[in-house]
């Protein structure tokens, strides 16, 4: 196993990392103080450039980006530090929940874990004893500057941007060589980390899975992090990694995203809303499938009057059939992270202008809602009739982002913020979604009345504010 960092001689087979030399402070001094989510990412890939970066790396190849730059590296410290920890735990973190120690032993993972609250004691004690690894999972909760981050991320990508901070004693491995089922950037933040990479055996994974040696061959890349360097590389990537001798120990981040969010989940999302709404207008879908179907084992019959059935579909998407999302959107803006915010939301419209007919309004936080059309359960005759629904992240709890319902309590479940309009509104809202600038009495609704409840119902959540 090479310690020294440095990238494998190549051969005509391997696709080779490039290290890009970049000094980067000068543009990109602070990631945080970026208010433009376009131009975070900008910094955080910096000198790599978006479209390139897209066009040439994204879910195709890692990347590196090697800064040998002090101030850089003492920016990315700030991020998260070891002695960061012994702060945090005492706001009360939990083994298993907030917290995994573990350690890569014979090619499998090892895990510390005792019971209950960590005692920061034991946590120091299971890392220099045991050479164990910490693994901090969703650090963004505490450390404000990783918020900032990330939520402008999450606006960039339009999909969650989770984090995990791995803190690893010097000659140790913390995890065996997996894949992920995320896009990955990893940002060293303290010490040095040494890396391997290995061809994919499942391209574009969409579930973890730890990969014995014998199966993943020879690196591809193999190299050494260092604080303020950079590694982006695609899901279902192989990768392990150890902290070399001689290091006091090694920090870094590992920020993620686009977990669960291929075209296999947005046909999952789309396709069944798709199908209900061709049925009301073609009998055929609403006929009755063949006797005794479900009790055949031979289904290829079926499934040549299924694919019928599937370029009729296709037909009706072409012919400008609306696509409705709901699942994937609302499971998105409830889960993130709220703006960050030197106020409260709920003091957004304090002491502000109230929007009338005469007044001309603007959309804020545009990155931070979404809107669909789902059925709504009439209680009084158990019909169902469609309806707009707004949803927004303004009020949303960062200590539960990317934590999972089964790791928090009943009360700290998360609930929809938002509002709903009748079907009529959706011309009205799409003007002012599309709009920089508008005057209420220009909405295309059928009353003042109508136009004057739209407007206030928006500004009382903090969407709207009177230029």
């Amino acid at each position: 196993m090479s310690k020294k960092g440095k990238l494998r001689p190549s051969t005509e087979k391997e696709s080779h990392l490039p290290c890009k030399q970049a000094k980067v402070e000068a543009t990109c001094p602070l990631l945080w103080s970026y208010d433009h989510p376009e131009t975070l990412f900008e910094c955080l890939i910096s000198p790599i450039k978006q479209d390139v970066f897209f066009r040439e790396y994204w879910e195709q190849k890692p990347l590196l980006l090697q800064r040998n730059d002090p101030p850089v590296a003492l920016y990315y410290q700030s991020l998260f530090q070891l002695s960061d920890l012994q702060d945090i735990v005492k706001q009360g973190l939990y083994y298993g929940r907030d917290i995994n120690i573990c350690r890569c032993v014979n090619g499998k993972k090892k895990i510390f874990n005792k019971d209950g609250k960590v005692s920061y004691a034991q946590l120091k004690k299971d890392f220099d004893q045991k050479k164990a690894t910490i693994q901090f999972h969703q650090p963004q909760r505490f450390k404000d500057e990783l918020w900032r981050i990330q939520e402008k991320l999450e606006c960039y990508f339009g999909s969650l941007v989770g984090s995990n901070v791995y803190i690893t004693p010097p000659a140790s491995q913390g995890l065996p060589p997996h894949y992920d089922d995320v896009e990955v950037f990893i940002l060293q933040l303290e010490g040095e980390k040494h890396w391997r990479l290995y061809q994919p055996t499942v391209p574009l994974a969409q579930e973890y899975n730890a990969e014995p040696e014998e199966r993943i061959g020879t690196p591809t890349h193999d190299f050494l992090l260092k604080p303020g360097d950079l590694l982006y590389f695609p899901r279902g990537t192989i990768h392990q990694a150890d902290t070399p001798p001689g290091v006091s120990h090694s920090t870094h981040v590992t920020i993620s995203t686009y977990q669960n969010h291929s075209w296999r989940d947005f046909f999952l999302d789309v396709v069944p809303g798709l199908v209900l709404d061709t049925a009301k207008e073609d009998i055929e879908f609403r006929k009755s499938i063949p006797r005794q179907l479900l009790m055949k084992v031979d289904l290829s019959e079926s499934s040549r009057q299924l694919s019928g059935f599937l370029r009729c579909l296709a037909d009706h998407l072409e012919s400008g059939k609306e696509l409705k999302s709901s699942d994937m959107k609302k499971d998105f803006i409830m889960n993130r992270l709220p703006p960050f915010l030197r106020t409260s939301v709920d003091s957004l419209a304090a002491g502000k202008a109230v929007p009338k007919l005469g007044s001309t309004i603007r959309l804020q936080f545009k990155d931070y809602t979404v809107i669909t059309v789902e059925p709504e359960q009439d209680l009084l005759d158990d019909s169902a009739k469609e309806m707009i629904f707004v949803y927004h992240s303004l009020k949303n709890n960062k200590q539960t982002h990317m934590m999972g319902d089964e790791n928090m309590d009943e009360e700290e479940i998360r609930e929809t913020h938002g509002l709903r309009f009748p079907l009529s509104h959706m011309d009205a809202l799409k003007q002012i979604w599309n709009s920089d600038t508008i005057r209420v009495e220009e909405l295309h609704l059928s009353s003042n009345a109508e136009k004057e409840n739209l407007v206030l119902s928006l500004w009382s959540e903090g969407l709207i504010e009177v230029n």
